[in-house]
């Protein structure tokens, strides 16, 4: 059984493989850990597979998945994090703009009692149209999730196996498997790598991955701080719509009594009768959540388990190897 698993995401970068896997075996080598690199192609239309079959033939601690089409980077590391083997687990983008050789480095920063390390990109070797937007990201969310990272976005990070089993990826949630992690009680910390400039193929960034990060945001928020109570978000939202509204109609009404109408003040009072009616359309949908999230917990709470010692257990450990 290898003790790193490297997960390769791979979308169309078929200038970057090879050299990547040759960089990837070398620093391994080098570390003297026995280890696996898992490249799960994301549906490519270039001739990424093909390469990937020639490595696949030539190295046998290299896989390959290929998924029919693309789904998406979430996707691709939760087939990789299956497939993994490993105690630790690795995740690296193909482009060759994270180094390889920063993989020793994390995985001793992980060694030192972490459950997740993530790389920080400090010295960023892109385009301002992209440094700023991920600058105005990362700062949303470490503020909205209390999880103080530099660079929530970068493909370069560690893992302890306990983490990848612990939570299941969909749509594109990938990026913040560390939030997910800190919010269970894990121990997360960063780390400083190395960017280079991207030298293959072209970047899968652009202004509706940012959108979709910003939503994608809004859900994280909510399944880590709201999930088990959803009244207290949609509550709050409601409460403050409808004291808003509130307000705005007391307001009308002193004017109404003072002058015996209302001063021409019509789309005020639409205002405030729409935000009432808002805000307790938003606390029935919380009352409604509230019920449907008790229902769906009548047996025992799930809590993540860091250690478990009994000496029940060890008589039975013991029984059963007799």
């Amino acid at each position: 059984m290898p003790d790193v698993s490297i997960v390769v995401p791979v979308l169309d970068e078929e200038g970057s493989l090879e050299e990547l896997h040759h960089q990837i075996t070398q620093v391994m080598e080098e570390m003297g850990r026995t280890f696996e690199v898992i490249y799960v192609d994301d549906g490519s239309r270039d001739r990424s597979l093909e390469i990937l079959k020639r490595i696949f033939a030539a190295d046998a601690r290299a896989k390959v998945i290929s998924l029919r089409k693309t789904h998406g980077k979430s996707a691709a590391l939760a087939v990789g994090f299956d497939e993994a083997k490993g105690d630790i687990i690795v995740t690296i983008d193909a482009d060759l703009q994270d180094d390889p050789h920063e993989i020793p480095n994390l995985i001793r920063e992980l060694e030192k009692g972490y459950d997740v390390v993530s790389g920080w990109k400090r010295q960023r070797k892109d385009p301002f149209s992209k440094r700023f937007p991920s600058k105005v990201f990362n700062w949303l969310t470490s503020a909205a999730t209390g999880l103080k990272l530099h660079d929530i976005n970068c493909g370069l990070k560690a893992y302890r196996r306990s983490v990848t089993n612990r939570f299941k990826l969909y749509g594109q949630l990938h990026r913040f498997l560390p939030v997910f992690a800190y919010k269970e009680g894990f121990r997360v910390t960063e780390l400083p790598v190395t960017h280079h400039p991207r030298r293959y193929g072209r970047t899968k960034y652009g202004v509706k991955r940012f959108l979709h990060g910003l939503l994608d945001l809004l859900t994280v928020i909510l399944l880590t701080r709201y999930l088990k109570s959803p009244l207290h978000f949609f509550g709050t939202i409601g409460i403050i719509f409808t004291l808003a509204g509130f307000g705005i109609n007391c307001v009308i009404l002193s004017i109404y009594i003072k002058h015996h109408n209302i001063q021409g003040r019509h789309p005020l009072l639409t205002l405030g009768v729409l935000l009432m009616i808002l805000g307790f359309q938003l606390i029935s949908t919380g009352l409604l959540a509230e019920l449907l999230t008790r229902m769906s917990h009548k047996g025992r709470e799930e809590y993540s388990l860091r250690l478990e010692l009994s000496h029940d257990a060890n008589e039975e450990r013991q029984a059963s190897q007799a």
